[in-house]
């Protein structure tokens, strides 16, 4: 079985893995960290949406051989020690979470966002395509406008 090394949350990681099995599956279940969650499989709810290289990905279709020697940060490496990310305070602030299964993804797509656009439009947050059954998006277009007023004042 080959292995692949990358950093994973700011730390070092090697896992030995087939080749085109999905980055999700090898966070979830080799390396136990479930903020992404799955949802759909297919790249479309984007509940497990993270980063790879600071870009936003969703892990359920991107292969682990696709990330060998790069970063990936899913929501558990986000917050910069124990303060956390802007996008993460605006989501308290805002009470975005309702049942809160697909906000590890809808944060992550909104900090790569304002990483992206730091000031963006009503437009701009709108096409953000991850899907909250619960449909929270006002909120979360309300949390996104207050962390961006916070990352670049």
């Amino acid at each position: 079985m080959p292995s692949y090394s990358f950093t994973l949350n700011g730390k070092s990681v090697t896992v030995e893995a087939p080749a085109d099995m999905p980055l999700l599956w090898v966070l979830r279940d080799l390396l136990h960290v479930t903020g992404p969650k799955y949802g759909c499989g297919v790249g479309v709810c984007r509940a497990c949406t993270s980063h790879l290289d600071g870009a936003e990905i969703q892990p359920c279709v991107v292969k682990v051989k696709d990330c060998a020697d790069r970063e990936v940060t899913t929501i558990e490496g986000l917050a910069d020690g124990d303060g956390l990310h802007p996008v993460q305070q605006a989501w308290i602030d805002c009470d975005v979470s309702q049942c809160g299964f697909c906000q590890p993804g809808q944060i992550m797509a909104a900090a790569a966002l304002l990483k992206k656009t730091p000031h963006p439009t009503d437009d701009d947050i709108d096409a953000i395509e991850n899907v909250c059954r619960c449909g929270t998006y006002a909120r979360i277009r309300e949390a996104i406008n207050r962390a961006a007023k916070e990352i670049t004042p």
